[in-house]
């Protein structure tokens, strides 16, 4: 041996916990019929619950929220209800993945149990599905409850204290009057403004092509007092958006929702059959110029 060389020892094995790879999902909740409600509980509806229905022999009942006490991801009432939060900083690159595993968690956990953030670092068991395509059953929609505040946190007829009431205090302050129009489709008075936030399932391109149809023809908007105000793109999906009349309730726009939906359905069909025309084409332009991306 050289001058200098040193003698190698045996090699040492190091235990070493496996991770979860973290890819990017663009579409975490593609394939779910609850897609859209999805969406708007996680980005922008403030208040709001639904139960879930579980796949499989499952016994308890687990509700989603938007928001949970301190931001939670999960927590067990003190009555036993089993909430999962939507609007909670996440760890992965796959919310549909972090969601499947809060609720893993939440049917295993106790009253009183809080998890502050979904645990997204330790492989599944080989028994354990993990994401919400597999912990839910696909065909099913949200039946969304959308409230006034955040009452719903604590069980019936019971005081907040210390700090779950100091967070109920802040979340009751931020909300925005909200109402619930139809599926993904959510009226909102954001101070001085009020919105029509329309989560879509349809292929971006195509219903950009829909609306451009609309818009060329006058017939985007809900009525007098209504105003297209652009789109952005959340989790997969487009969400137009439209600047409303402030001085109209938010039921007062539910016919011209419903209308709106049923030229854009016809609008969709006739794409088969008739492309853009050159009008159409640069209103599509104009449409695509006003769009945004927030996820």
């Amino acid at each position: 041996m050289g001058k200098g060389a040193r003698k190698k020892g045996p090699k040492t094995t190091v235990d070493r916990k496996p991770k979860v790879r973290d890819v990017f999902v663009g579409q975490p909740f593609e394939g779910l019929a609850a897609e859209a409600e999805l969406i708007a509980m996680r980005e922008f509806v403030p208040s709001a619950t639904a139960k879930l229905a579980l796949a499989g022999d499952v016994e308890e009942t687990v509700t989603l929220g938007t928001v949970l006490p301190m931001a939670a991801a999960a927590f067990v009432r003190s009555d036993g209800e089993r909430f999962v939060g939507m609007q909670v900083q996440t760890r992965s690159s796959d919310i549909s993945r972090d969601l499947g595993r809060s609720i893993q968690w939440v049917l295993r956990a106790k009253p009183g149990d809080v998890l502050s953030v979904p645990d997204t670092t330790t492989p599944p068991a080989a028994d354990e599905q993990s994401r919400l395509q597999d912990v839910l059953i696909p065909g099913t929609e949200l039946d969304v409850t959308v409230h006034t505040d955040f009452a719903w946190w604590l069980p019936e007829d019971a005081d907040a204290s210390g700090d779950v009431a100091l967070s109920l205090e802040r979340a009751n302050a931020a909300i925005m009057p909200t109402e619930r129009l139809g599926a993904g489709a959510y009226w909102v008075l954001a101070g001085d403004k009020a919105h029509l936030r329309w989560v879509r399932p349809e292929i971006e391109n195509l219903l950009m092509q829909a609306l451009a149809r609309l818009s060329a023809a006058g017939e985007i908007g809900l009525g007098e007092g209504s105003r297209y105000a652009g789109s952005f793109r959340a989790h997969g999906l487009l969400v137009p958006v439209w600047d409303l009349d402030t001085e109209a309730h938010a039921r007062e726009w539910a016919d011209g929702k419903d209308e709106l939906g049923a030229r854009l359905a016809a609008a969709l069909k006739s794409l088969d059959a008739e492309p853009l025309s050159s009008a159409e084409r640069r209103a599509r332009d104009g449409l695509v110029g006003r769009q945004l991306t927030i996820r």
